[in-house]
């Protein structure tokens, strides 16, 4: 990481919000998936944020472009997508994520199933992941509002020292609402 952008990201942490849905981005129904992002990250952190939501179609090449333009162009230094991890033709969110990143987080996707298997028996189905892309971190998320809930506060408190090991912005959250880890020096 530069020093220019580590006394930005120190700044300002870089948010992306992807919302993947055909019928959210042909304006078909209001994307609540997003919103229920933005407000869980409201809660949760404390340090100065900036979100930057984009909703694109499913496909491969889809979210693959977004996932490069927020994380290369826009500088996020989180991307949390929402929507397309399921099994259905369409669903292909993992696929355009596994094709940008460098480094494959796979305990992300496995403790948000786990955390989900108690609330829905069809938990199993899901196939999110995360991973990262530079300095960036993506996370898949299910496109439902409460499962959105139940994973962030699950793998949340991972994040920002997840951050702090690829370079990214220092995010500090809400001790209250979410003990995020990191080692003592």
């Amino acid at each position: 990481m530069t020093a220019d952008r580590q006394t930005i990201s120190n700044d300002v942490a870089k948010i992306g919000i992807l919302v993947i849905s055909d019928r959210a981005s042909r304006g078909e129904y209001e994307d609540l998936s997003g919103k229920a992002i933005e407000a869980f990250l409201g809660k949760v952190i404390r340090s100065n944020w900036l979100a930057l939501t984009k909703i694109v179609p499913d496909g491969v090449d889809n979210v693959a472009g977004a996932l490069i333009e927020l994380s290369d162009r826009e500088g996020c230094d989180l991307v949390l997508t929402t929507g397309g991890t399921g099994p259905a033709p369409r669903d292909l969110t993992p696929e355009g994520t596994r094709a940008v990143i460098t480094r494959e987080l796979e305990g992300f996707g496995e403790l948000m199933r786990r955390v989900s298997l108690d609330q829905v028996p069809t938990a199993i189905l899901s196939r999110q992941t995360a991973g990262t892309r530079g300095h960036c971190l993506i996370v898949n998320l299910p496109g439902r509002p409460s499962a959105i809930e139940t994973c962030l506060s699950a793998v949340f408190p991972a994040v920002p020292y997840c951050l702090d090991l690829i370079g990214a912005c220092l995010i500090e959250v809400n001790s209250d609402v979410c003990s995020a880890f990191r080692p003592s020096l």
